[in-house]
């Protein structure tokens, strides 16, 4: 590898740069002859003189300092000493590529070249065991209606907790146990799985471990834990002591990488290349993440993101979960290839949770840990899972995945059809029945018997334990957050400059205003004037800092995770946002002053003009420290809107202006002495009107004082010595540092508002229901291969069909030559493309039929959505070629949209609402005029049934994320909101993403159902089993570029598919093939694709 790399740079240098050669001189000896000017000999001799110098440095040099071999374009090898800390962007690049230049292949090599060097000299790695004994978590909580924010409810509940606190009343508070006495081990160098359908207590499980529960909880015991930075620093001089002492020569690129990797305090480190490279992040690494209104990178990969976030860290534990959610399976089975490849090698502890994980990634984990209603019912092997639930009388059928049997078989509707003792009469067996079973089984004992030994704490390695909070110094914490801080200041640039022009804008309205033709001095009467001006002005200034309160609120989500997760301290997160702001109130302020000082005729004196000007840099710095701390307080827009309009009219009211400190009641003269507005307004009008020009002899009696200015600041209240100035600016400043040291008070001490929580289900009062409903319904089982398996067609038909109240015209939909072009985006054309037009749809052809189920798939960047949306029409952009007939007619988009449905992506419902009233009102807006009230509830109760809503059908939907319904529920919505509209034609953009294998397959029972009446649907699919897969009938696959590879039926099990790719590729198919990942690979390559064999 290393020789045919240093052939290839030869090969490609056209000019007089250097370029990066192989690893070792070993490597580069093995370059074509016409390389070398020199002998070997001499080479050596040149390599090891460098090495030996390097090695006399003292240990502070020598860790910072390493050799790389160059070629130059003349073909001389020439050993260069490099400063590893400050190697520039390309040759870090370089290195990489010269270290990875296959990550597929190459990423495993590398983690062992690394190994290999502390092993050689007897370094043991640092290891951490996780132990978990007796874990339980419980909530009081309401249930059912009760448990929905209406106004009657919240007030009915404050009510009975104010009862319930003298002991008056009776809590209806119900005790949900989430975990229930779990216990178990996750060893170092075991790649761990963790499964368990919705409900079962995975995230609670996984946060307990992490340690992110209540500070309460103190049932878990870790042998060792890694946080911050970690210990590459001091492992590295001990590797170095003992290479030097061994008289051992390290790999150079190894040496390279490790010294780069273990200075702390870098800006950039190799590790952030590695873990973009291995995430196939590195063809994202220089775009914006993104949001909702700012074009970033896709969902997919910031997901990965997120998981990259924790893997660039030492961490020697790491807990991950669903790391898959909006991946493709094939990204998904790369990934978990690099993870398994580092917890093997360099012995780290992993608990991956996944939710719908493809056989061939199944396959990658050692252990699996099954999790169902909060107890554990299986943690071993992976090889002795069947074997386990084959002693308890359930078998996983031949073509099921094993994930996916895994997830249903302690499901109670989908327990039966895996049992498979024929000569014993089936009952249903518990999850607590599982638990027990597993306590008897072999390697429920084994767990049993390593957990009664305790962990000896001898054995731990010394550096895996950590005794700082966090892993670098105060000051490289704020150097790292005030770096970060400077960049979003630039990326944000807009809203600075926005505001500068907001405030440029409204300063001259200011000076034209208040023009100083039309403002006299002197008398009393012309004080009002100026009066107007210094308030108008102060009102400007404070509402100009109004923006920070929005700016900190949209960060605090992203603070929120990276605080928990110990990256910072709330002060190093706060200090250098208050430090980076001074510039920008000395700029705006200072624009303010000078536009409007002299135009409108202040005093013009130049030490007034320089005092007003503090005054007003004074204002602007307290309201916006005042702002940020309402936002702190806040937490949400909504909540930190209303403190913030709520705090300013206070603020205003009681400022000196409004009301004169005179008229305010003495019981609320305290709000005058603790307004920030009051010294503010103090300070520019005393600052104006104790000038000298307003220094006329007072003639009114009735103020005792000696001057028109003093009478005018004693009219309204205000100070008249000089010295009050410097003390109101000193107020200013002091209020500007309180807000200040408030607001990291509380990024430090508050939480989120509102965490994730789901509705629970009052099974007490639907229990009544339960009889009558299973008599009217039958089988309940998840019935998926309908067209595929003849046991489950049989079940099929035995269930009565749904959904068939109102009438429909069954529609088809074809398409021929369709292209679709955008224009070429103006950073494409920097870089050289001369093209007008970028294509991303190619001669697209096929046909959607009544009563066939058709799956769009290819990898991501494949087209899928982006022929969804050219065929229902949602493209309002861009160019359109190629024709698209609705039944042979040509499809007019005003009257398609009445007679289609799109199912988007992302789950959008209007939050405050309940899932039937969601359902009710697009009924109600979207279907015939003349379908009867009566019948339009009954088709709405059809379709929750049908969708299985109905057990959360008084449920508030609530935020993602934040409240309300978890995922799976707020697909199954998204889907229920379209079918309510009784359409021919239905569109289903990625139905399964983000959902476990049981609600993958509810949801796809749910479109196969639909199906069956008659309807045209066509689903994009990303990590299909084989179930879901094979319930589609048909089949459009797309390759990137926009491109179709295959169209046409899937057959009994995908037979035809295969057969097809057969004839195409010149590679055969194992027995068992998995047709899915035959599909995503084949689009993937060209003459190549991999199958994964599944295990039976």
């Amino acid at each position: 590898m290393a020789s045919a790399l240093a052939g290839d740079d030869l090969a490609r240098s056209t000019s007089s740069r250097r370029s990066w050669a192989s690893g070792s001189f070993r490597e580069v000896w093995t370059a074509p002859p016409d390389v070398f000017n020199r002998s070997g000999r001499q080479d050596d001799d040149e390599e090891e003189l460098r090495w030996a110098a390097i090695e006399r440095l003292p240990t502070y040099d020598r860790l910072r300092k390493g050799m790389l071999t160059q070629v130059l374009d003349n073909g001389k090898v020439v050993h260069d000493e490099v400063d590893v800390t400050n190697l520039g962007m390309q040759d870090k690049k370089l290195l990489m590529e010269s270290i990875l230049k296959v990550t597929e292949e190459d990423n495993e090599k590398f983690l062992r070249r690394l190994r290999d060097r502390t092993d050689r000299v007897g370094i043991e790695i640092p290891k951490i065991e996780v132990r978990y004994e007796h874990v339980s978590v419980e909530g009081d909580v309401y249930v059912g209606s009760r448990a929905l924010p209406t106004l009657f409810n919240v007030t009915l509940n404050t009510i009975e907790s104010i009862l319930g606190l003298v002991h008056l009343a009776p809590s209806k508070k119900r005790k949900i146990q989430i975990l229930k006495d779990v216990s178990g081990i996750v060893k170092p160098s075991r790649m761990t799985l963790l499964l368990g359908p919705p409900g079962a207590g995975k995230t609670t499980l996984l946060q307990a471990l992490a340690g992110k529960l209540d500070k309460d909880l103190k049932t878990l015991d870790f042998s060792g834990r890694c946080l911050g930075v970690g210990t590459r620093y001091e492992m590295l001089v001990e590797l170095s002591r003992r290479e030097r002492e061994a008289g051992i020569k390290p790999d150079p690129e190894i040496d390279a990488f490790m010294k780069n990797t273990a200075m702390a305090g870098q800006e950039t480190s190799l590790v952030t290349d590695y873990i973009l490279k291995i995430l196939g992040l590195d063809i994202c690494a220089d775009i914006m993440v993104g949001d909702e209104m700012r074009r970033g990178i896709s969902g997919g990969q910031k997901k990965r993101v997120t998981t990259g976030e924790m893997l660039v860290g030492p961490a020697k534990a790491l807990l991950m979960d669903e790391i898959s959610t909006g991946l493709d399976s094939s990204t998904t089975f790369q990934i978990c290839k690099y993870m398994r490849q580092m917890v093997h090698i360099m012995d780290v502890t992993m608990v991956i949770s996944l939710l719908q994980p493809a056989p061939e990634t199944f396959g990658l984990f050692d252990d699996i840990i099954l999790l169902s209603e909060g107890q554990i019912v299986y943690q071993g092997p992976r090889e002795n899972i069947l074997e386990f639930f084959e002693h308890v009388g359930f078998k996983c059928p031949d073509r099921k995945g094993v994930a996916d049997f895994l997830q249903e078989v302690t499901s109670k509707k989908d327990q039966e059809q895996y049992w498979f003792k024929k000569n014993h009469p089936y009952r249903y067996i518990s999850v607590s029945e599982f638990a027990q079973a597993f306590g008897s089984f072999h390697i429920g004992q084994q767990l049993a018997a390593d957990l009664s030994v305790p962990y000896d704490k001898s054995r731990a390695h010394p550096a895996a334990l950590v005794t700082e909070k966090y892993g670098i110094s105060n000051w490289e914490l704020f150097r790292a957050c005030f770096s970060r801080e400077w960049l979003l200041m630039k990326r944000n640039s807009f809203v600075y400059i926005f505001k500068t022009t907001q405030i440029t804008i409204m300063s001259i309205i200011a000076f034209t205003v208040f023009l100083r033709t039309e403002m006299p001095v002197g008398t009393v009467a012309d004080g009002g004037k100026f009066f107007g001006a210094l308030f108008f002005s102060l009102i400007n200034v404070m509402f100009n800092g109004m923006a920070e309160l929005a700016m900190t609120v949209f960060r605090l989500p992203v603070f929120y995770k990276q605080r928990d997760f110990l990256f910072y301290p709330a002060w190093a997160f706060g200090l250098p946002i208050w430090v980076l702001r001074i510039p920008l109130s000395f700029v705006e302020s200072g624009i303010w002053i000078i536009l409007t000082y002299y135009t409108i005729g202040f005093a013009p004196s130049a030490s007034r003009f320089f005092r007003q000007f503090l005054a007003f840099f004074g204002i602007h710095q307290m309201a916006l420290s005042l702002f940020r701390f309402i936002a702190a307080v806040g937490r949400t827009q909504v909540v930190a809107n209303t403190l913030g309009t709520f705090t300013l009219l206070l603020v205003f009211v009681l400022g000196g202006f409004i009301i004169a400190k005179n008229d305010i009641e003495p019981w609320m003269i305290w709000g005058y002495y603790i307004s920030p507005m009051m010294y503010g307004q103090n300070a520019i009008v005393m600052n104006e009107f104790l000038d000298k020009r307003w220094s006329a002899p007072n003639t009114d009696p009735r103020y005792n004082a000696p001057t028109v200015g003093t009478v005018l600041l004693k009219s309204r209240g205000f100070y008249t010595e000089d010295y009050w100035f410097w003390i109101c600016v000193g107020a200013l400043f002091g209020f500007s540092l309180l807000f200040n040291v408030l607001f990291i008070a509380a990024l430090t001490y508050l939480n989120p508002l509102g965490d994730s929580k789901a509705v629970i289900a009052d099974d007490e009062n639907d229990k009544k229901n339960k009889d009558s409903s299973s008599r009217q319904h039958g089988t309940e089982g998840i019935d998926m291969a309908v067209r595929t398996s003849s046991e489950i067609v049989g079940a099929s038909h035995s269930a009565p069909k749904r959904g068939m109240v109102l009438p429909f015209q069954p529609l088809s939909l074809a398409f021929n030559h369709v292209n679709y072009y955008v224009d070429m985006p103006a950073a494409m054309k920097t870089q050289g493309v001369e093209e007008d037009r970028l294509q991303l749809l190619r001669d697209v052809c096929g046909a959607f039929r009544p009563g066939i189920l058709t799956a769009l798939v290819g990898v991501s960047g494949a087209g899928k959505t982006t022929l969804m949306d050219v065929l229902a029409g949602r493209k309002t952009g861009g160019y359109i070629e190629g024709t698209i007939n609705i039944s042979g007619y040509p499809k007019n988009q005003a009257t398609f949209a009445r007679v289609s449905g799109y199912c988007e992506q992302n789950d959008i419902h209007s939050p405050n609402v309940t899932v039937y009233e969601s359902l009710l009102y697009s009924a109600w807006l979207r279907l015939s005029s003349d379908v009867k009230t009566q019948t339009r509830k009954m088709f709405v109760d059809e379709v929750m049934e049908l969708v299985e809503l109905k057990p959360i059908r008084d449920a508030l939907v609530g935020l993602p994320g934040v409240d309300g319904l978890s995922t799976e529920q707020r697909k199954r919505l998204t889907i229920a909101v379209e079918l309510v509209a009784n359409p021919s034609i239905i569109f289903m953009d990625e139905p399964t993403s983000g959902l476990d294998a049981r609600a993958a397959a509810i949801v796809m029972r749910t479109v196969r159902n639909t199906v069956d009446t008659g309807r045209t649907v066509v689903c994009t699919i990303h990590q299909p089993s084989i179930d879901i897969f094979e319930a589609f009938d048909e089949l459009l696959l797309m390759k990137r570029g926009g491109q179709v590879i295959y169209a046409g039926p899937l057959g009994r099990h995908s037979h035809k598919l295969i057969e097809y790719f057969e004839l195409t590729t010149s590679s055969a198919r194992q027995i068992g093939a998995c047709s899915v990942e035959m599909a995503f690979e084949t689009s993937t390559t060209k003459n190549l694709f991999r199958c994964a064999v599944i295990s039976t």
